[in-house]
């Protein structure tokens, strides 16, 4: 077996845990249970890094040890985690007395070779990101300095005995070693600035520090405590047992997989291959670089006070649906946006509408019309081998995403075939061959084609989706999580199940959470909203209606036509829906349109109202689903 060795950075405990760590950390876990799901060995690392300034600062402000700080702190990420379904295999704080040992050495090691060395230190340091600034940076009206990479204030001008890395010595072996890996920082672009940054020239680096007690010796000298980065970079190898250098060190370095976000780069790039060609150990293979969470387009920061709390979305969502919307939303490099609304729209969309729906409308009718069993007399068409075939074609295609941590295109992709299943539903029509004797035996192929879709996509969705892939495989009574389309025999039970994904309304989650969403500069609460008056609502008129015919309209790729039958007659209407539904997906099926929208002429048509769908970012229609004994005509109130 394979083994796969992935690490989150460890995180800083001078505050509480935000969507940024959670981001970062239900990725890495989507990775290792993905590749435990390929066959993998995996070693999933996460932990805290306690050290440095800043964590003196805050413990002292708040009235603790430093120690006491961390120790609250640790709590709250190791709870999160564990909320949020991440099943890492180590832990490590860099308290932990191996890790002290551990860090001191491998910082002998390369004192013994003679790339580090005692000097004097003359500049600013960013006690935010525990960072030296260059002098070379510029100063402002004030005589001070600011931080280019958090863009706060520095210290004043510092002075003190210290240690230097020789990280000069080693620019051109940085080079060629990027040059032989070109796929060493993913993406490309990430790549690109470290070689950018390395081929300006690299400068000695201090990695001690005489006036921060709270630190871990330099061996030999008490009086320096070792730079709060090469303490924490080190945690990679010293949990995995660096100190006694034993198999399970030799088994699993170097990492296969740094997931960081891009703000750290620098440090993991060129300070850490640096360190480790200093004292003679292996590279990590690849680091995996990934974008910041916006809130409202604005970057999230403690000090604007946008920062996300997780707990919040936890109250009223599951960890799932948090965990979905994190890999679906964002793709790795870019940036991703958070609102409330956004995060509702997605959940309510894609997990209650098309997966929990499917679920759900699947199981009801197993129960309703084979009392949750089935016998050995099922009749299948080209048809259920259609959707067979098709996950065929998906799962490869899914994989290659995943292997290449493109989780928004593999989700978008599953979601797709998902939505290919309901348009089944609607065109197999099973609440008609329920009606006969002669059609239960299609009807019995049609729903088990549908429970061996649903298992084997369930298979695809259960990195992201842990919780809720273990209660579809009990609903299906089904153990196996391998990968392949699932052949269930021809006889099987199934059990009812909860809802998967309650719908969460907006008005709801607002009012209880007392999270308003933004409003419009300029523009008063009640016009950015959109809010209208009952009796407004009460002039639209909407039906539902079942499609007759379609088919497209000539010279227009968009527009389909459409003879729809609205209980009281049958009438026209043109809808721009044909990029993403083709007529005969349509046919028979049951929608939702505005019956007394004034008529108006497309492409020459006489469109006699409008069908109502949702659309997401990029305009995508999604025609919602009625229950089958929606009767035609009825009126939406």
């Amino acid at each position: 077996m394979s083994k796969f060795y992935l690490t989150t950075p460890i995180y800083y405990v001078n505050d509480i845990p935000h969507i940024g760590h959670a981001y970062t950390t239900v990725m890495a876990d989507v990775i290792s249970r993905y590749k435990k799901l390929c066959g993998y060995q995996v070693l999933f690392l996460t932990g805290t890094d306690e050290h440095g300034q800043k964590i003196e600062r805050s413990a002292a402000k708040q009235g603790l040890t430093p120690k006491g700080l961390a120790d609250a702190m640790v709590e709250q990420f190791k709870q999160l985690w564990s909320t949020l379904n991440i099943e890492y295999d180590s832990f490590i704080r860099t308290t932990d007395e191996v890790h002290v040992k551990g860090v001191q050495k491998i910082f002998s090691r390369v004192m013994e070779k003679g790339d580090i060395y005692l000097g004097e230190y003359a500049g600013h340091y960013c006690i935010s990101c525990e960072n030296f600034i260059s002098d070379s940076v510029e100063e402002t009206a004030g005589g001070m300095r600011t931080c280019p990479d958090c863009g706060r204030p520095t210290d004043n001008r510092v002075k003190e005995k210290c240690y230097f890395f020789r990280l000069s010595a080693y620019g051109d072996r940085l080079l060629k070693f990027y040059a032989e890996n070109p796929e060493f920082v993913t993406p490309q672009t990430r790549m690109n600035e470290v070689v950018s940054f390395v081929k300006m020239g690299l400068r000695d680096l201090s990695v001690t520090r005489s006036t921060v007690k709270w630190g871990i010796p330099v061996p030999g000298d008490p009086q320096q405590t070792i730079y709060v980065w090469f303490d924490a970079l080190s945690n990679y190898i010293t949990a995995i047992d660096y100190l006694e250098e034993s198999e399970r060190f030799g088994t699993y370095w170097p990492a296969d997989l740094h997931v960081m976000a891009k703000d750290i780069l620098k440090y993991h790039a060129v300070y850490w291959p640096a360190f480790l060609m200093a004292a003679g150990l292996p590279l990590p293979k690849k680091e995996l670089i990934h974008g910041w969470w916006l809130k409202d387009e604005k970057k999230m920061s403690k000090s604007s006070g946008n920062v996300l709390d997780p707990h919040i979305l936890l109250k009223y969502f599951s960890a799932d649906a948090i965990r979905y919307f994190l890999m679906r939303e964002a793709s790795i490099g870019a940036d991703g946006n958070f609102s409330h609304e956004g995060f509702i729209n997605r959940i309510n969309t894609d997990l209650t509408n098309d997966w929990a729906n499917l679920v759900s409308r699947t199981t009801g009718m197993i129960e309703k019309y084979f009392n949750n069993a089935f016998s050995l007399k099922a009749q299948y068409s080209e048809k259920e081998e259609t959707i067979r075939q098709q996950y065929l074609e998906l799962e490869p295609r899914v994989l290659e995403y995943f292997d290449q941590y493109q989780f928004n295109r593999g989700l978008e992709d599953i979601f797709a075939y998902i939505n290919q299943l309901n348009r089944y539903i609607v065109d197999a029509q099973p609440w008609n061959l329920a009606k006969t004797q002669e059609s239960l035996p299609r009807l019995e192929g049609v729903l088990k084609t549908l429970a061996r879709a649903i298992i084997s996509i369930n298979t695809l969705l259960a990195p992201v989706l842990p919780e809720t892939a273990a209660k579809v495989h009990r609903i299906f009574n089904h153990a196996s999580f391998e990968l392949g389309w699932k052949n269930l025999p021809e006889k099987f039970t199934i059990t009812q199940g909860e809802q998967l994904f309650p719908r969460v309304e907006s008005k709801v989650f607002f009012a209880e959470t007392e999270i308003v969403p933004p409003t419009p500069q300029g523009e008063s609460a009640s016009v950015a909203e959109g809010v209208i008056e009952i009796e407004d609502f009460k002039k639209v008129k909407m039906v539902v209606a079942r499609v007759l015919e379609a088919e497209k309209v000539e010279k227009a790729d968009k527009l389909l036509k459409l003879t729809i039958d609205t209980g009281d007659g049958t009438r026209t209407l043109v809808a721009g829906i044909a990029l993403f539904y083709k007529p005969e997906d349509l046919v028979g099926r049951k929608i939702i349109i505005v019956k007394n929208l004034k008529p108006a002429k497309l492409r020459g048509i006489l469109s006699q109202g409008m069908i109502l769908a949702a659309s997401d970012a990029g305009n995508r229609p999604y025609i919602p689903i009625l229950p089958e004994d929606t009767p035609v005509g009825a009126i939406l109130k």
